[in-house]
């Protein structure tokens, strides 16, 4: 357990069946500070929102008594806390294909195969990316007090690469934090239809709810969140198919997909936002997915602070769907 400022006055014992124990003797340079402030000062690797929940829940004593998160503390006062063991995640373990790119005691980073559900849903009640997470980690300590992985951002069923997962509270908090801010780089490879008419640009138009189709996302002029996609070409084949690199700047959902069909160049396999072109292009090179793929993902380290990129190489599939379109291009 990490514990910060004054760590002298502290004492965390060993976890028991019942939990884990932290001990605080409240020193002079903290005389009048709230208790729920004092303790997301010492100790950082638990979510405000959960200490906050542990104090209401009666898990944090003061001199012996249940306190209040705004209470003052005093010089002298002896704070327990008692972090109960995670309670087991409602879902059952299930082996489920991933490569490991990346672990450590608080996160985890992956490559997700095209083809897999990030999380449980209707219609996708087993056999998803959270089912293979609780089989694969044997060290959650849970989020939010529930032995589960952390899910901070997610790929579509058919879009394969770099996932990262938080694996305890603390992390899980900065990494949320990271992409709020907008501090994860994250590069897509894409496989699209036609030919943008520059070697680079950038779309940035609001991204909502299609008002007729549910399942679907849409370029909306008047509502909608901030969406900001960046791109450039990679190649370009005599076929009218683009292969492009992609920055999203923003998280929306299916932002790349909205944003590409939007340029009229939608990506190549993608039923949901294609066009007639599409189609005959999907039969032609057998494409069964959309060629959309997470390439690499940068971030600061949510505890060491240490600046990281992963890198999944393009998927299988999309590779053969290239080669087909190199050998054409090279006749």
């Amino acid at each position: 357990m990490f514990l910060g400022r004054g760590e002298t006055y502290c004492t965390v014992k060993n976890k028991t069946e019942q939990g884990e124990f932290i001990h605080l003797d409240v020193p002079e340079d903290r005389e009048g500070q709230r208790l729920d402030h004092y303790l997301v000062e010492m100790i950082p690797d638990i979510t405000r929102s959960r200490l906050s929940n542990l104090i209401r829940s009666g898990y944090v004593l003061v001199n012996g008594s249940s306190s209040k998160a705004g209470n003052r503390l005093k010089t002298g006062d002896r704070i327990e806390v008692t972090l109960p063991p995670p309670e087991p995640a409602a879902l059952k373990p299930q082996k489920v294909d991933f490569a490991v790119l990346h672990e450590d005691n608080d996160l985890l980073v992956i490559a997700k195969p095209p083809g897999v559900v990030v999380h449980p849903a209707s219609g996708h009640k087993s056999g998803t990316l959270v089912h293979g997470l609780l089989a694969h980690c044997d060290n959650l300590s849970g989020i939010s007090g529930v032995e589960r992985p952390g899910i901070v951002h997610r790929l579509d069923k058919d879009t394969s690469g770099v996932m990262v997962i938080a694996k305890n509270d603390r992390s899980h908090h900065a990494l949320v934090e990271l992409f709020k801010a907008r501090q994860v780089k994250k590069i897509y490879h894409a496989i699209v239809v036609g030919r943008p008419g520059t070697k680079k640009g950038c779309v940035s138009q609001a991204i909502g709810r299609h008002r007729g189709n549910r399942k679907k996302m849409s370029v909306l002029q008047h509502g909608g969140r901030e969406a900001i996609t960046c791109w450039s070409i990679l190649e370009e084949f005599t076929d009218r198919l683009t292969y492009l690199e992609v920055r999203p700047q923003t998280g929306r959902t299916h932002q790349i997909r909205v944003h590409m069909a939007y340029l009229g160049h939608p990506v190549a396999g993608d039923t949901l936002y294609g066009n007639r072109q599409l189609k005959e292009t999907n039969d032609k090179y057998c494409i069964e997915r959309q060629c959309l793929h997470a390439y690499s993902l940068s971030f600061t380290h949510p505890v060491t602070g240490e600046l990281l990129e992963f890198v999944s190489p393009v998927w299988p599939d999309m590779r053969a769907i290239l080669a087909k379109l190199r050998a054409i291009q090279h006749q």
